[in-house]
């Protein structure tokens, strides 16, 4: 049986329709070669506990000249982040459970890297399947290849598979 990771920082069904159900086929694909084992890495969008630029401004404008800025951070008062992610994982669990996969699902509140670098140390995975809508970096890290998903690559080469809606790294399939 192969073990699979996807790592999700969006909604699957909603990816899989921006890129043409892909993604779906793609496991659809790798469960009729053999059967396989899901487990569902969803990302806890952090970006979201942030405060907008203008109130970081804002902010830090109004705590004096001279003395050292903290930035607050707070989350946006209608998006519970973590139920969003537990959510997401859900519904990919359930789906992929449909099609034949065995499947569980986990949270991380970890950037993109340091989540499948800790998952990947406590278990074997023969593929990491990278979905994902939000493209990490700026445009100077994606062109000089220091953004996460080049540094992905560079870890895991052809063990690496990635659907993403952004610019950046499009590995072999």
């Amino acid at each position: 049986m192969r073990r699979y990771l996807l790592v999700l920082d969006s909604d699957l069904l909603a990816l899989d329709e921006k890129l043409e159900l892909e993604p779906i086929n793609y496991l659809v694909g790798q469960q009729e070669r053999q059967s396989c084992e899901v487990v569902v890495l969803s990302l806890v969008d952090t970006g979201q506990k942030k405060l907008s630029s203008l109130e970081l401004v804002l902010g830090g404008a109004s705590s004096g000249m001279f003395a050292p800025a903290k930035f607050p951070t707070t989350p946006q008062a209608d998006h519970d982040v973590n139920a969003a992610a537990e959510h997401r994982m859900n519904l990919t669990v359930r789906h992929l459970t449909t099609i034949g996969c065995r499947a569980s699902g986990l949270i991380s509140d970890e950037d993109l890297v340091k989540a499948v670098d800790a998952e990947t140390g406590r278990h074997d995975y023969d593929e990491i399947i990278l979905m994902t809508s939000n493209q990490e970096g700026s445009w100077l890290a994606r062109t000089l290849h220091l953004d996460p998903m080049h540094h992905l690559q560079r870890h895991w080469g052809k063990k690496l598979t990635a659907f993403t809606t952004g610019p950046g790294l499009q590995p072999e399939r």
